[in-house]
């Protein structure tokens, strides 16, 4: 008899997964319940103001009105709990290593290539930097303290320019002091980065760059966070 094909995992329903984005966010919001409901309340308040200043002022058209502000309120509710989900998830993972791989790997678009595994690791102190390809040449992010990154982004910027030479090479810190980039804002840093590259010496400078690449997997290294821990759940 054949073996009884298991049956699939089953995802979890769009009321439990705002559930999940409500106690996440609530984690690093204690305010949030409040806000959300204040919002919907005045989502209803301003129903009810339209209904009365509308003609023709009727109950039906102000219960109309009303459950028109009680829909707004909740989408604006939604939205704004969902904003505040991913400052949430920002304030969570800043400082911890992996955090820029984590980010990498998931914040940018089509027209970067990145790996949410550094490219060069201290293994002691877990400082590492990752490699970004793109539209707009190589970035190398660095994550950890600057002093102790110098060798890694200078190995990492000379790998680059031996086999890509010609080619812009950005170098971004992760962290809070003047001129490094706040992990919030890593993403957006990223893909405001002008085109200098065209599509297929993007794939050249890949092919090239990886190819010279050492595996860094065998090292004790964070394989960046875990996003089942600090990824706030969105819903479907």
């Amino acid at each position: 008899m054949a073996a009884r094909t298991p049956a699939p995992e089953k995802r979890p329903g769009l009321i439990s997964q705002i559930k999940s984005l409500f106690v996440f966010t609530k984690n690093v919001y204690p305010w949030l319940g409040w806000l959300l409901i204040g919002i919907i309340v005045l989502g209803i308040a301003l129903g009810v103001l339209v209904g009365f200043l509308i003609p023709p002022t009727a109950v039906w058209s102000i219960i109309l009105w009303g459950v028109s502000g009680l829909m707004a309120g909740l989408l604006a509710a939604m939205i704004t709990m969902t904003r505040l989900s991913t400052r949430a998830m920002y304030q969570k993972i800043d400082g911890m290593p992996g955090a820029a791989g984590h980010i990498l790997s998931t914040g940018l678009g089509r027209k970067w290539q990145a790996n949410e595994m550094p490219v060069g690791v201290n293994p002691k102190s877990q400082d590492a930097v990752y490699r970004v390809i793109g539209r707009g040449g190589v970035v190398i992010v660095a994550e950890g303290a600057r002093g102790r990154l110098t060798r890694l982004v200078a190995d990492e910027r000379a790998k680059v320019q031996r086999v890509a030479s010609g080619v812009p090479v950005t170098v971004l810190y992760i962290g809070h002091g003047e001129g490094d980039v706040p992990i919030s804002k890593l993403a957006s840093t990223i893909k405001a980065l002008p085109n200098k590259i065209d599509r297929s010496t993007m794939a050249a400078v890949i092919k090239r760059v990886d190819s010279v690449s050492k595996s860094v997997t065998s090292l004790p290294i964070p394989k960046g966070i875990d996003p089942t821990k600090v990824r706030a759940p969105r819903p479907r």
